[in-house]
């Protein structure tokens, strides 16, 4: 959207959200709050094993959201760029947790505003309590039975509990 459109500002916060953290959540409140619209789009990635299904990971995510009326939790496995060209969102919203983050994440803003035409991407850094916190992390702690409910909204921690039982 150029300066002047009266269209609704749409942006999309994509990731595998596998699961998602309080790290993220953080992320999707403040995002909400500067867009009318905010597509949280969980990401099918062919290249990793993750360990709640799309569908899962979906459900999650609108249940610990469902408090925010402006957003929309969907899948994509297709390109970001098609993507929000299908959600008419011109905005890519980035967590940033620290400088290596920044490196990463600038080459794929780079890339995504060559191919995007007019595709931005706005950085949003980490809450300095969150900034140590990845889904990975997440993972691993939850694998030993470790404690995860400041890392995680209680649905996850629920849920993680359960996938990590059946594990054995």
């Amino acid at each position: 959207m150029k300066k002047g459109d009266k269209g609704l500002k749409v942006a999309v916060y994509p990731g595998s959200f596998d699961p998602v953290t309080l790290g993220h959540l953080d992320i999707i409140h403040r995002a909400s709050g500067i867009f009318d619209k905010l597509v949280v789009a969980v990401l099918v990635n062919s290249s990793k094993n993750p360990l709640f299904s799309l569908e899962e990971r979906i459900d999650l995510l609108r249940e610990v959201t469902q408090d925010l009326p402006n957003v929309e939790i969907d899948g994509f496995q297709d390109l970001l760029i098609h993507y929000m060209q299908s959600k008419q969102a011109n905005v890519i919203v980035r967590a940033l947790r620290s400088v290596s983050d920044y490196e990463y994440e600038l080459q794929l803003a780079s890339l995504n505003r060559q191919i995007g035409a007019g595709v931005e991407t706005l950085f949003m850094t980490s809450n300095p309590k969150y900034s140590y916190l990845s889904s990975s992390i997440v993972k691993e702690i939850a694998r030993y039975h470790g404690p995860v409910q400041d890392l995680v909204p209680a649905p996850v921690e629920r849920e993680l509990h359960i996938k990590y039982r059946r594990k054995g």
